[in-house]
């Protein structure tokens, strides 16, 4: 069985969830404290992570005054909290070092290539928190790949079965148009998290169950 194009994928999802327009959710240096919180951890844990972040300390300017283990106890509920709260302190003070501020909305004047390359310079920040800042604070044309947009990905046969999450990024943007790439995002996390689960994927309920060449009804 052959696979369905990217396009054709994302005007099924569009009929099946509705269509999905961008709407930025954090200032550009709260995305990125955000997005590395939200590393190995859940949407939920990462939120109240940051709340944390945030009612005790302010700014990211408060923070960048904190100790690590003070940011480490204020972020523990997001897991990995020594580890996260050293790299916070590493991002925050290098930002600070290179930019003269906590403030990197410049990134908006400089190309997404570039902007994508300045954040993964940062020790801490790798693709996919990179893509997320990008697509979520700037809404440039990205696409981040997460757990979900990965196996999904893999099972429509977009990208090899055996290649990195890191390579991911760049081989689904070499496949899907920048103007498509947002909403496949959200549409590849949504199928992840209500149909093509990673255990008992439910292809039974699936709307591409036909196309999809990891399908396990056949017809």
């Amino acid at each position: 069985m052959g696979t369905i194009h990217p396009l054709e994928a994302q005007a099924y999802f569009e009929r099946k969830y509705g269509f999905v327009e961008w709407v930025k959710r954090y200032s550009p240096m709260d995305e990125l404290l955000f997005t590395v919180l939200s590393q190995n951890t859940t949407d939920l844990n990462s939120a109240k992570a940051f709340q944390n972040l945030i009612n005790a300390f302010g700014t990211p300017e408060g923070i960048a005054r904190q100790s690590v283990q003070s940011i480490a106890n204020q972020i523990r509920v997001a897991g990995l909290g020594n580890i996260k709260s050293v790299r916070i302190k590493k991002i925050l003070a290098e930002i600070k070092r290179q930019v003269g501020s906590y403030d990197i909305s410049f990134l908006s004047d400089i190309g997404t290539e570039n902007a994508k390359k300045w954040l993964r310079s940062l020790d801490g920040v790798g693709p996919k928190t990179a893509a997320v800042v990008l697509c979520f604070a700037f809404g440039m044309p990205v696409m981040a790949v997460d757990t979900h947009v990965y196996r999904v990905s893999k099972r429509l046969g977009w990208i090899d079965s055996k290649i990195s999450v890191e390579k991911a990024h760049d081989e689904l943007e070499s496949i899907i148009a920048p103007e498509n790439r947002y909403q496949l995002h959200v549409y590849l996390i949504t199928h992840g998290r209500k149909i093509c689960k990673a255990i008992k994927p439910k292809c039974e309920e699936c709307i591409l169950v036909k196309k999809c060449p990891s399908s396990l009804i056949r017809s």
